[in-house]
């Protein structure tokens, strides 16, 4: 069974920089999309950013150019980092895992992230 679990969410002030990351176990990693989704109160889910088995990264616009995703295969790891953390970044932040071999998807239990003055 595909378990994901993410850590490194904190409160951090406006400007501030944070490091998420998510521990896949169960699953073929090295051949598995990642992604980064967020959650804020009242508001939908929507997706952060991504990352292909090829390294091949997607983000969504409010974050271009301030949060970078990565993964590491040999730890099975995704990381997302956060710089320039502004108050609207702040939810709950899910990482996702799509599985190519038979195309189940994963999310984890979610770390919040909160920016705040």
């Amino acid at each position: 069974q595909v378990q994901l679990v993410e850590s490194g969410g904190d409160l951090v002030q406006p400007g501030g920089s944070l490091r998420l990351s998510c521990l896949a176990s169960g699953s073929i990693f090295n051949d598995d999309t990642m992604a980064w989704y967020r959650q804020a109160p009242g508001k939908q889910r929507e997706l952060v950013a991504t990352i292909t088995s090829g390294g091949t990264t997607y983000y969504q616009d409010s974050v271009k150019g301030r949060f970078t995703i990565s993964r590491d295969n040999a730890k099975n790891t995704v990381y997302l980092q956060m710089n320039n953390l502004q108050p609207e970044d702040t939810a709950v932040y899910y990482c996702h895992e799509e599985e190519r071999w038979r195309g189940r998807t994963y999310w984890g239990q979610g770390t919040q992230v909160t920016v705040s003055s």
